[in-house]
């Protein structure tokens, strides 16, 4: 199974800009879908932003034009990057891969937007 690990999560000011990592463990991630997830206290997870196995981003309408996801495959890692951060951004967010179906997550990191 794959291992995931994400980093970059902290506390931001609205307005400012985080950016997280994932980490992929071997060498065939880059032909799977690969994004990310968050879930806010008291609310269900939910897709922020994915990469499909051709290279195409995908996102959620709350986030388009302040997120950028993207791929690095030399390093099997995806990032995501969060430009002007608004407090509803504040949650959890999980790195996953699905590959032929089966889909695996990393621990999740925090994200807390706060003034």
């Amino acid at each position: 199974q794959v291992q995931l690990v994400e980093s970059g999560g902290g506390l931001v000011q609205p307005g400012g800009s985080l950016r997280l990592s994932c980490a992929a463990s071997g060498s065939i991630f880059s032909i799977y879908p690969m994004g990310w997830y968050r879930q806010a206290p008291g609310k269900q997870r939910e897709l922020v932003a994915r990469m499909t196995g051709g290279g195409l981003p995908n996102y959620a309408d709350s986030v388009k034009g302040r997120f950028t996801i993207s791929r690095e495959d030399a390093k099997n890692t995806v990032s995501l990057q969060m430009n002007s951060l608004k407090l509803e951004d504040t949650a959890i967010y999980y790195c996953y891969i699905n590959i032929l179906g089966r889909t695996s997550w990393g621990q999740g990191t925090q994200v807390t937007v706060s003034s």
